[in-house]
C-alpha cells in the first residue's frame, strides 16, 4: 500500500503523509452485511467514564466480518474495500450459492482471485486451512485460539505469523510480538499476511483527525496536580518519579499478566520487551 504526501497548502497538511487506498476497488459496502453500532463514548450502563479520552468521531457502521471461515467451497473475491473499524483493508467474497461474506483482506489479494477453506484448501494467499495442514515455515493470519470460535490472533494491518512446528496436539507458532505460543492443530488460519502493511508510516497532521477517529486529547501525567495522578506536581517541570499509570500500576517493565493464567502452559518464549 503506496502512502501520499500532501503538499503544505495548510497548517494540516504541511506534515500529513495519508494513505494513497490504491488497492481499494469500491467504496460503498454491502448493504446486507452492515450493522449498526452504539457508541458509548467511553462510558459504562450507569453512565459512568471507565475509559479515558474517548468520544465524538465520525458515525460508523460495522462490516459483519467471516471470522470462522466455517463455510467450505470456493468463493470469488469482488472487491476489496476500506473499513473504518480496523486497520486492515477488508474483501468480499461470493460464493456459488450466491451467498456473500466479507473477509479480512491478505496482503496480495486480487479482485477475480478464488479463495477456499475447510480441508481442501490448497496453501495459497487467501485459503484457510487448519493448523494440521498448513506447511511449516509459512506465513498466517486471522488464527484462532480455540476451535470454532473463529479468529482471534493477528489481525491488525500488515501482521502475520509465523507457523514454527507441530507437537502432538500442538502447533508452535510465532506471533508478531516475538512470543511462540502453542495453538491446537483443529484451529483455522488464514495463508498469507494481513493487507494495508504501510498503515503505521500514515502522519494524522492535524489534532482533528484524532477526533474525527473517536479519540479525545490526553493530558500527561506528569502536567497533573498531585491529587489527580501518582506523578503530578513539583516544582517546575518535575517529572515525578517512576513512570506509572493513573491508578499505579508501574509501566516500563513491570509484569502485568496474571500468574495463575490458564493458558501460561502455552506459551514457549515470551514476547520481547523493548530493554534500554
Amino acid at each position: 500500500m503506496p502512502t501520499k504526501k500532501y503538499k503544505p497548502v495548510s497548517p494540516g497538511s504541511r506534515f500529513k503523509v495519508g494513505n494513497a487506498f490504491t488497492e481499494i476497488t469500491a467504496s460503498k459496502p454491502e448493504k446486507s452485511l452492515l450493522a449498526p453500532i452504539k457508541r458509548t463514548g467511553g462510558r459504562n450502563n450507569q453512565g459512568k467514564m471507565t475509559m479515558r479520552n474517548r468520544g465524538g468521531g465520525h458515525k460508523r457502521r460495522y462490516r459483519i466480518i467471516d471470522f470462522k471461515r466455517e463455510k467450505e467451497g470456493t468463493a470469488t473475491v469482488k472487491t476489496i474495500e476500506y473499513d473504518p473499524n480496523r486497520t486492515a483493508y477488508i474483501a468480499l467474497v461470493e460464493y456459488g450459492d450466491g451467498e456473500k461474506r466479507y473477509i479480512l483482506a491478505p496482503d496480495g489479494l486480487q479482485v477475480g482471485t478464488e479463495i477456499m477453506s475447510g480441508k481442501g484448501a490448497t496453501p495459497e494467499v487467501g485459503n484457510t486451512m487448519y493448523l494440521a495442514d498448513i506447511p511449516l515455515g509459512s506465513q498466517i493470519h486471522a488464527i484462532e485460539m480455540q476451535p470454532g470460535r473463529g479468529a482471534a490472533l493477528v489481525r491488525s494491518a500488515g501482521t502475520s505469523a509465523t507457523l514454527m512446528g507441530r507437537e502432538e496436539r500442538y502447533a508452535s507458532i510465532k506471533l508478531p510480538s516475538g512470543e511462540v505460543r502453542r495453538i491446537l492443530l483443529t484451529c483455522k488460519a488464514t495463508i498469507g499476511a494481513c493487507s494495508n502493511p504501510d498503515h503505521g508510516l500514515q502522519v494524522s497532521g492535524k489534532a482533528g483527525r484524532s477526533r474525527w477517529l473517536g479519540r479525545r486529547p490526553r493530558v500527561r501525567g506528569v502536567a497533573m496536580n498531585p491529587v489527580d495522578h501518582p506523578m503530578g506536581g513539583g516544582e517546575g517541570r518535575a517529572s515525578g518519579g517512576h513512570p506509572r499509570s493513573r491508578t499505579g500500576i508501574m509501566s516500563k517493565g513491570q509484569k502485568t499478566r496474571n500468574k495463575k493464567k490458564h493458558s501460561t502452559k502455552l506459551i514457549i518464549t515470551k514476547r520481547k520487551t523493548k530493554k534500554k
